[in-house]
């Protein structure tokens, strides 16, 4: 992005300070997206001050009274653009990067995130089952079915038996994908 350059020195601080606001707010984006953000508000700025007849200062306070604090005006930009980079990357950071942004635009989001909390616990079970194998399975009884560690019980058995961390892998791929697939499906929705 190149800087616009202003004749007064007081508009180009302004300037300066207002796209260094902008900078710290999409710093968690890829450089792509970053530049993309930059050259948008940057074209907004550019344009409104060519096509008023404000002095230099007036136009540019004007113009950044409508943007609005890059804070709160450039969150959605980057709540969106990370659920962009979640989906194509299927990287496990930028989707809970992209969720914790997005968990204030809904209830499907919040689920979203309950459901990569979950991821953490099949890491946890193998584990789990490699320590201690005679708590942790799949186990049923007359009228349960437990998947995880369970206290050894009367009328409960453990059916994976060895066969349990390759069903914990399995799950955990497959849980993932569909916090992928859901985010896309609702990214398809939004305009």
């Amino acid at each position: 992005m190149k800087a616009i350059e202003f004749k007064s020195p007081a508009s180009q601080r302004v300037y300066d300070n207002y796209i260094a606001r902008c900078k710290r707010v999409v710093q968690i984006l890829s450089k792509e997206d970053q530049e993309e953000c930059l050259m948008e508000v940057n074209s907004y700025i550019y344009e409104y001050i060519t096509d008023h007849d404000e002095d230099e200062m007036t136009a540019l306070l004007n113009i950044l009274d409508r943007l609005g604090d890059p804070e709160i005006t450039l969150k959605e930009v980057v709540a969106s653009k990370k659920i962009d980079q979640a989906i194509k990357t299927f990287n496990i950071k930028y989707l809970l990067q992209a969720l914790f942004l997005n968990l204030r635009n809904g209830i499907a989001y919040i689920l979203l995130s309950f459901m990569t909390l979950m991821l953490v616990t099949f890491p946890v079970l193998i584990v789990m089952k490699i320590i201690k194998p005679e708590i942790t399975g799949i186990w049923v009884g007359p009228h349960t079915f437990f998947f995880g560690i369970v206290e050894k019980r009367e009328g409960i058995r453990e059916i994976a038996g060895n066969y349990f961390i390759p069903i914990a892998i399995i799950s955990c791929i497959l849980l993932y994908l569909i916090i992928i697939y859901i985010l896309k499906a609702i990214r398809k929705k939004k305009p």
